[in-house]
């Protein structure tokens, strides 16, 4: 993301902001009930670009998309888009679901919103699609990656960016492409006071490879933790990948 593309970015936003609006719509709303101003609420990491999709990253794009939609009376006769922004970092700028929770209802309670747009971690885009569910309020975010997301639970959530359970429908692919189909090793670090991202990518590996009855065993190590000793690492995948059996394959 550190080549972020407004101009690439803008028909993607303003594509999904309009059918969002019109789901609301079939949803109930008449052209009579409407409100002179359609407001988006917008959950995001406020400062920490270290998250793909913090708001000085897509916010460009999104602030964009609202002057287009606004600039064509032919889009949204009689109305204005307007956008409402809360932050979900903590004081640490780590995505907080707990602040995330709180910041969704402030935002349902005070603008009344149509749409939300974020949050983009998996643990604050848990609650906040828990309670857009609740509210029957469409929630669209690139960030709710996890195989959790894919449930029925979630109704509410749009995804638009790439999920960890197609990452494990791409790597039975590539196990079907060499053949191999009795044994995988994975090794991933786990960071588990942020969103840990490497986890939920190595679920969605898991997941689906033990959907075909693949043996999968895994190592964990931390990785900010040191020293890190990856020769053991590698020595491990070696003998526990590969397995005891000729046969097996990684």
């Amino acid at each position: 993301m550190a080549g972020w593309n407004q101009g690439a970015a803008l028909p993607l936003v303003l594509m999904v902001l309009l059918v969002l609006l019109d789901l609301q719509r079939v949803a109930g709303r008449s052209p009579h009930e409407m409100q002179k101003n359609i407001t988006l609420a917008v959950i995001l990491p406020q400062n920490n670009t270290n998250y793909p999709w913090a708001w000085p990253r897509v916010g460009p794009a999104l602030e964009r998309a609202v002057r287009t939609v606004n600039a064509d009376a032919s889009l949204l006769p009689d109305h204005v888009l307007i956008y409402r922004f809360n932050s979900s970092e903590d004081k640490a700028g780590v995505c907080s679901e707990s602040l995330a929770a709180l910041m969704a209802v402030d935002l349902k309670l005070m603008y009344n919103p149509w749409a939300f747009i974020g949050p983009g971690c998996s643990y604050t885009s848990s609650p906040v699609g828990l309670f857009t569910t609740h509210w029957d309020i469409p929630m669209v975010t690139a960030g709710a990656s996890a195989v959790a997301f894919d449930g029925g639970i979630y109704p509410s959530i749009t995804n638009t960016g790439p999920t960890h359970k197609k990452l494990g429908k791409f790597a039975l692919r590539i196990c079907e492409h060499f053949g191999w189909r009795e044994h995988v090793m994975l090794i991933f670090s786990d960071k588990k006071d942020d969103d840990r991202p490497c986890y939920f990518a190595s679920e969605g590996l898991q997941s689906e490879l033990e959907s075909i009855n693949i043996t999968v065993e895994e190592r964990v190590f931390e990785e900010h933790i040191l020293p890190v000793n990856y020769s053991n690492i590698i020595l491990s995948i070696q003998n526990g990948g590969r397995g005891e059996s000729p046969s097996t394959q990684t």
